[in-house]
């Protein structure tokens, strides 16, 4: 069994390559050449955290595994990363144990590379405006994201913490060359802006449709329970919306689920997952002045994808360390 460390991850795992692979996760789904069921959530006693466990197969390349995850938004106070975990990558002809990849690396860049996939397909062949909002880890994967789908003229961050913005503002200049202005307030940063990330932590939301510029694109990341939401009502109304799984937008996207309640959309709002747009199922955009929407939660294909792919770059470059459960 091969031990995959989070640097080993991040040396093996470039983001274009993660966006061309998660384009071929999605697409199979589509296909139906995906098994995954809804992801299972246990909820730690007195609010510190969640356990998230995301079984997934995929045919073509054959994947199977498991991904177990921990999220505690109180870690950043302590220095730690907020979602900590494994996938485990099983070989599905005998259904042997035969690797385990730390679970933050996956999860950081496929979920930024899907955002890569949406953007590449949904926004505006011109778009080069861009904000994002939240500059944690998901700030920095999907600085590199979107640099790799579209050529960013214009980049403004803002994070709750300045220092934080400021930070990833200087990875945008020494990594891509990218001149990033650090925003005092999310408005400033989203008004204008023909792409725009959410990708905090928040709970209500930080993002109001009234600030959306005619042909935007959101990539709403940052939320992924029925309670919490980064984008208000108005936003999710007035957009197109995609995501990556219907059955998980409708059981846990909060971003979708209040404004259901308050009766200002129904199911139908939304348009396609995005595995449809990528097999020529849906259009997609279907005019430059609609604003689309994708919102993501995460699929157990993406995980299991990506460790097959880390796995066989691993095992070829002779990265990692061996060793026997028996």
């Amino acid at each position: 069994m091969l031990i995959l460390t989070h640097g080993d991850v991040e040396r093996l795992l470039p983001m274009p390559a993660c966006i061309s692979l998660m384009a071929e996760a999605l697409s199979a789904r589509a296909r139906g050449e995906a098994v995954q069921p809804l992801r299972t959530i246990l909820r730690v006693p007195g609010g510190a955290g969640l356990l998230g466990s995301m079984p997934a197969y995929v045919a073509s390349p054959p994947a199977l595994g498991v991904k177990v995850i921990a999220v505690y938004s109180g870690n950043e106070a302590a220095g730690l990363a907020s979602h900590q975990g494994g996938v485990l990558s099983i070989d599905p002809t005998t259904g042997a144990l035969d690797a385990i990849l730390e679970g933050g690396a996956v999860t950081a860049i496929r979920t930024a590379a899907v955002s890569g996939v949406a953007t590449d397909r949904l926004s505006l062949p011109g778009a080069d405006d861009v904000a994002i909002l939240g500059a944690g880890v998901q700030g920095a994967t999907h600085l590199d994201a979107i640099h790799a789908v579209r050529p960013i003229r214009r980049l403004r961050i803002w994070n709750r913490t300045p220092a934080r913005a400021q930070a990833l503002a200087a990875r945008a200049r020494e990594r891509h060359g990218i001149h990033a202005d650090v925003a005092p307030t999310a408005e400033s940063a989203a008004r204008g802006a023909a792409i725009i990330c959410t990708v905090t932590q928040a709970r209500e939301p930080i993002l109001k449709g009234e600030w959306l510029t005619p042909g935007a694109h959101l990539n709403v990341v940052g939320s992924s329970t029925p309670e919490a939401r980064e984008v208000d009502t108005e936003a999710v109304r007035r957009a197109m919306l995609f995501v990556d799984a219907r059955e998980s937008a409708l059981n846990e996207a909060g971003d979708l689920l209040i404004p259901i309640a308050e009766g200002a959309i129904n199911q139908d709002h939304i348009r396609a997952e995005l595995g449809d747009v990528l097999i020529g199922r849906h259009p997609g955009r279907q005019s430059p002045a609609e604003i689309t929407l994708f919102k993501s939660l995460g699929l157990g294909i993406e995980d299991v994808a990506t460790a097959r792919f880390v796995v066989t770059e691993a095992r070829r470059l002779g990265v990692g360390r061996e060793v026997s459960l028996f």
